[in-house]
């Protein structure tokens, strides 16, 4: 337990193995249920999971701070391959059935550090927040490692997913290292999310539909040996026109409030100002008159729609944040830094020591 809290992990795994037993193996002892998912992987993911699983629940018996579970590591393997969101939602759900109070995702490639879990569990347990992500996007460092390509497409997921999910202050939208609270799995429609790898766009579009608050944490990932799946020449057209969707059904699902019309109402008039534009454009204007007033609807059509986007940032601000690090996290940080300073100082003087002995044997 976490604060008085029960929390399990969900350990999506497609083809992982040689990762997804330390993954496993390293989890903090305050985690009380681990579900990792086998989604039809065709290397030994499978047989790696149920080793370490019996492994581990011999060693560590899963308890709830009461009334133990029947097993710390559940493993579950589907009868065909899903994508990374099927995964998750499986996971999720047997999680919501176990009535766990906080349920975290941690990768089964070990990108995501596992001695971070408490910073992002940490809002979810104390009740600030019914969703967290991390983020590499906050910390220059934390992202130093990411592939270009892959930094150019979050960039234009980051801004997309903004729109789609109303969350103006949440960045990086493809972090996994998640945790979210019981509420929000009863609550965010978890048996329609997304199964691909957009899961985590379109769960951002339901929370925000359903209310819920969303946090973001800063966090590193670590990149090592293990191969992503993902094609990022499929991936985000395709995670593009699901957002798509989702925005238009976010904004069709606010429609029974005040705030929810208008912003229904300001956006439909932005994009019939600018695709009345771009029709006329595309058919032509014979005089300049013509063009003048294709000019005048173009510059009122992106108005009202940068418009609406202010105000819809506006109306869920108190619903999205960023959570800055605890004071022990400053501390230890700080204390890091002046340990690698003092080691520094240390090795400077040494040099200086040998090249002054140097000096006097000469």
């Amino acid at each position: 337990m976490y604060k008085n809290k029960t929390v399990g992990v969900v350990v999506p795994a497609y083809n992982e193995s040689g990762f997804v037993g330390e993954v496993i193996e390293t989890l903090p002892e305050f985690v009380d249920r681990i579900y990792v998912i086998d989604d039809q992987s065709t290397d030994d993911t499978w047989k790696e999971i149920t080793t370490t699983a019996e492994a581990v629940n011999d060693a560590i018996p899963a308890t709830d701070g009461g009334a133990a579970f029947d097993q710390r590591v559940v493993p579950i393997q589907h009868e065909e391959n899903r994508g990374v969101g099927g995964a998750i939602k499986t996971g999720y759900l047997r999680a919501r059935d176990d009535e766990i109070d906080v349920t975290a995702v941690v990768g089964g490639d070990g990108q995501m550090d596992p001695d971070l879990l408490d910073r992002i569990i940490d809002p979810v347990a104390e009740g600030t927040a019914d969703y967290v992500k991390g983020n590499r996007l906050l910390n220059e460092g934390d992202h130093e490692e990411m592939p270009g390509f892959r930094r150019l497409g979050n960039h234009i997921l980051t801004g997309l997913t903004k729109i789609a999910s109303g969350y103006w202050r949440i960045g990086d939208p493809q972090m996994g290292y998640t945790a979210i609270s019981l509420s929000a799995l009863h609550n965010a429609e978890i048996e329609e999310m997304y199964e691909f790898y957009g899961y985590c766009n379109d769960l951002l579009v339901r929370l925000n539909v359903t209310g819920h608050t969303v946090a973001d944490v800063a966090s590193p990932l670590n990149y090592g040996d293990e191969v992503s799946h993902i094609n990022y020449l499929t991936y985000i057209p395709r995670v593009s026109l699901m957002l798509l969707r989702t925005f238009l059904w976010r904004l069709w699902s606010g429609r029974q409030t005040a705030k929810g019309v208008s912003l229904l109402l300001l956006y439909v008039a932005g994009a019939v100002g600018t695709v009345g534009t771009l029709v006329s454009a595309v058919r032509g204007s014979a005089d300049a008159e013509g063009q003048s007033q294709s000019a005048r609807s173009a510059l009122g059509g992106v108005f009202v729609l940068g418009l609406a986007m202010v105000v819809d940032g506006l109306v869920n601000w108190p619903i999205n944040t960023r959570v800055e690090p605890t004071e022990r996290e400053a501390v230890a940080e700080q204390s890091d830094v002046t340990e690698s300073d003092h080691a520094e100082s240390v090795e400077a003087g040494s040099d200086t020591e040998s090249d002054t002995t140097v000096e006097i044997n000469a």
